[in-house]
């Protein structure tokens, strides 16, 4: 339970500015951020970065809380 906490936490702090509430974020992404990025909890640095790494392949919901990265990898 400590790593769904500490997942959660993650989520919310990386998706602070989507302007999405703390439910809708657990709800979209709390399955790929277990998926794809597991093994960096309760890293939340590690958890945005891992996400974005897997952008393309998260669920619909889920990419939807995240802007899609730029091509060459810089920020937009």
């Amino acid at each position: 339970m400590m790593k769904a906490g500490a997942l959660l936490a993650g989520l919310t702090s990386a998706l602070a500015g989507h302007g999405a509430s703390h439910d809708e974020q657990e709800h979209a992404c709390r399955g790929d951020a277990f998926h794809f990025c597991a093994s960096e909890i309760p890293n939340k640095e590690k958890i945005t970065a891992c996400m974005k790494q897997h952008y393309d392949e998260l669920s619909p919901p889920c990419k939807a809380m995240f802007k899609r990265p730029a091509k060459d990898g810089s920020k937009t």
